[in-house]
């Protein structure tokens, strides 16, 4: 009878194995399905992106003739020099048959109104080239630049895109005569904002970015540190410390608009400080990161043996002394970690900081934490809302440049975790 039992038991067992394997089966199938998909998607936003915004990297530019001529030039006021005045004088000597007011309007439009400033930079820079005629490389229009890239198709009827035929076919001479290249567009990276497409640059929104992460770190990392160690090694635990601990991971998961609002209210209502500067915006991104740096530091120290601690007190150390000796130094490579995230998390933040201000138009590049200054993302908004066919491809290069920042802070906590994580 127990035999019976037991065959019985054993042959439901194989009868339900089949089914159990397939479902096991199917499981495995959904989850690499689930895998593929989202690698799918996330090689299709690359691929996008990087599609519309690697040809921000080159821009076009226009070779003249440009004659320095002494009588317009006043060498104790070369800033009043009417520079843009040389630019048109270069492109009716290079179409001579151009007369009419309408046309020649429309001929000094290819070439970009930064065309005077990079003159007058040069001026400045040496007066020697007074007198002279050099041949020199000018940034073109944006439209120049779209219709040598592809993006303004010349089939289209006149009426559909900005550039006359008259236009084009100039386009067609100087690309004939070697006049118009595509070089690589170092004012991409070394400019600030611009109205004009050809001569905006991400270099102030990225030295914003460095500001207000360095006062982010500054703030955040000490404080977060040592907020975690006080809770972990010294806070009794009763009630007080149970609602600090669960205030902390609610921060972690409040909207960061929120953050926004606060440091508004606070920092600029009431303590008046300069607004749309990397200060404030360090301030409201040290908030808003603190929780995540305190859970992960927590973490961390959760993680030395208890036996290191023991140890350390077992040989005359003082509770201070092996928390600063023994433990945090084994800790400190997953708290590095955790600022690292959160810096990263921090570095891509756009609504706090559009609520303090840091959505102003800011040409000029800061020189201190209290200047006005904007930072990537916020630039990235800023470019996306332009209508110049132009700005799409700056705000894809853009947010490549962001991506990069981002992948590489992520890959240096990766590193910093395997390089100096121990296993007990």
């Amino acid at each position: 009878m127990t035999a019976s039992k037991k065959e019985s038991t054993i042959a439901r067992v194989n009868k339900g194995l089949p089914k159990r394997y397939r479902r096991d089966k199917w499981f495995r199938w959904f989850g690499l399905s689930a895998i593929v998909v989202s690698v799918s998607f996330l090689s299709l936003l690359f691929v996008t992106i990087g599609a519309n915004g690697w040809t921000a990297f080159q821009q076009t530019e226009i070779l003249l003739d440009v004659h320095f001529d002494a009588e317009q030039f006043d060498v104790d006021n070369l800033s009043a020099v009417n520079y843009g005045a040389l630019v048109k004088k270069s492109m009716r000597e290079l179409f001579p048959d151009v007369k009419g007011r309408s046309d020649k309007q429309k001929l000094y439009k290819l070439v970009s109104t930064g065309a005077s400033y990079a003159l007058q930079k040069m001026v400045m820079k040496d007066t020697g080239i007074i007198s002279s005629t050099r041949q020199i490389w000018l940034p073109a229009d944006d439209e120049v630049d779209m219709f040598l890239k592809g993006y303004i198709s010349r089939d289209v009827d006149e009426s559909d895109r900005r550039l006359t035929n008259k236009q084009i076919s100039w386009i067609d001479q100087l690309t004939a005569e070697g006049r118009l290249e595509k070089k690589f567009n170092t004012v991409f990276f070394t400019a600030g904002d611009s109205r004009e497409p050809e001569l905006a640059g991400i270099r102030g929104a990225a030295v914003g970015s460095l500001f207000t992460l360095a006062v982010t770190l500054l703030l955040a990392f000490p404080v977060g540190v040592a907020t975690a160690v006080y809770l972990e090694e010294f806070a009794p635990r009763n009630k007080w410390t149970d609602l600090v601990e669960v205030n902390i991971n609610n921060l972690a998961a409040v909207p960061s608009i929120v953050f926004g609002l606060l440091g508004l209210a606070v920092f600029l209502n009431v303590f008046g400080m300069p607004r749309s500067a990397p200060l404030v915006g360090g301030l409201v991104l040290t908030l808003m990161t603190l929780p995540t740096i305190i859970i992960a530091s927590r973490a961390s120290l959760k993680s030395v043996p208890p036996s290191i601690r023991e140890a350390a007190l077992g040989v005359g150390a003082s509770k201070m002394q092996a928390i600063t000796h023994h433990i945090l130094p084994l800790a400190l490579p997953g708290m590095m970690t955790g600022t690292i995230i959160g810096m990263a998390q921090a570095l891509g933040e756009t609504a706090p900081l559009l609520m303090i201000g840091m959505v102003a138009f800011i040409v000029d590049v800061p020189g201190t934490v209290t200047d006005p200054a904007t930072v990537l993302p916020v630039q990235i908004y800023l470019w996306a809302d332009s209508p110049e066919r132009a700005f799409v491809e700056r705000t894809s290069a853009a947010i490549m440049v962001l991506l990069a920042f981002l992948i590489s802070m992520n890959a240096a906590a990766v590193f910093l975790r395997r390089k100096f994580e121990r296993r007990w």
